[in-house]
């Protein structure tokens, strides 16, 4: 009888040693998977902040031109209201001088 006591305490041990180590290869399996999973995460955020600072630079670039463009339009609505200006003196002295 002491004997099957014997036996069952062996047979427990072993049962939580073997549960322990089947536990541990399982946690670093896990780890090493959600290692990598977290790798490929932070590689696309840096893609994707890269995609973004490109964009950001097109669009500063974008409007630097937009500034020029709209600069160099207000001077030719300038002189074009300017040469309005001395085309409707030009006719009004023509239409003077035929009367």
């Amino acid at each position: 009888m002491e004997w099957n006591i014997i036996i069952g305490m062996i047979c427990t041990v072993l049962g939580a040693a073997v549960g322990y180590i089947t536990f541990s290869r399982t946690k670093e399996k896990d780890d090493k998977n959600d290692g990598q999973q977290t790798g490929v995460i932070l590689t696309e955020i840096g893609y994707i902040k890269s995609s973004v600072d490109t964009v950001n630079q097109k669009l500063d670039r974008q409007d630097e031109q937009n500034m020029e463009f709209m600069s160099r339009l207000s001077s030719v609505e300038a002189s074009t209201k300017s040469a309005h200006h001395r085309i409707d003196r030009l006719e009004g002295l023509e239409n003077h001088e035929t009367h």
